[in-house]
């Protein structure tokens, strides 16, 4: 059986939770340095106007080099801290309830996602995704094997383990023959056409209980 190495996702891509959904093991990337534009700290949701990105912002601590030169190094994704700026918690769970709120499912969820934008609880993004993706899995009724890896992984060399932690890419996505995605009905789709990987929400608020036959 084949594992999964993958990085941190902020409700991430369908892509993403069909991978943890469909392998026996999955390994959360948790040595990387943070990098931008990347599901890492964004979702991409529907809206009227077509997609929109969330982001969340972070605050970048670089960490000095061991030579104690001027140079620093990017920080580890687990050291990340979330930043207040811009009240982007308000801004999302607007946004979200602006794009969703006539779905199908969004009144059903929204006591298990609220609480990600009104409660403080999260230092870091990569707990606070941490936490994310373990309340995801219990509404979307699955039950990965994950575990956070204890070193930063190179390029796997072996064929058991299946990296797709630069692949699964708002900006620039690999090819993955694996994942075909299937239409299901979105609020704005007579307007935008069918609009696929979108954030798990998307999924999620729109099918409800049938979006695990979707991963």
């Amino acid at each position: 059986m084949t594992k999964a190495l993958l990085s941190t996702t902020y409700f991430g891509p369908v892509q993403w939770y069909q991978k943890i959904h469909r392998h026996g093991l999955c390994l959360i990337e948790q040595h990387e340095n943070f990098q931008k534009q990347t599901y890492r700290n964004r979702c991409i949701i529907a809206t009227a106007n077509g997609t929109q990105a969330l982001t969340v912002p972070v605050i970048h601590q670089p960490t000095p080099t061991p030579d104690s030169s001027a140079k620093s190094s990017a920080p580890p994704i687990t050291s990340l801290l979330i930043s207040d700026h811009g009240n982007w918690r308000h801004l999302h769970w607007n946004a979200l309830c602006s794009a969703y709120g006539d779905s199908p499912f969004f009144e059903f969820y929204a006591d298990d996602i609220q609480p990600f934008f009104f409660e403080r609880r999260w230092e870091t993004l990569f707990e606070f995704n941490l936490d994310i993706i373990h309340t995801l899995c219990e509404l979307l009724d699955i039950h990965p094997n994950l575990q956070l890896t204890d070193s930063y992984m190179d390029a796997p060399v072996n064929p058991h383990i299946i990296d797709y932690r630069s692949g699964i890419n708002p900006k620039h996505p690999a090819e993955d023959p694996d994942f075909q995605p299937r239409p299901y009905w979105q609020v704005f789709q007579q307007r935008h056409g069918f609009l696929p990987n979108l954030s798990i929400l998307d999924l999620l608020f729109n099918t409800g209980p049938e979006a695990i036959f979707y991963l």
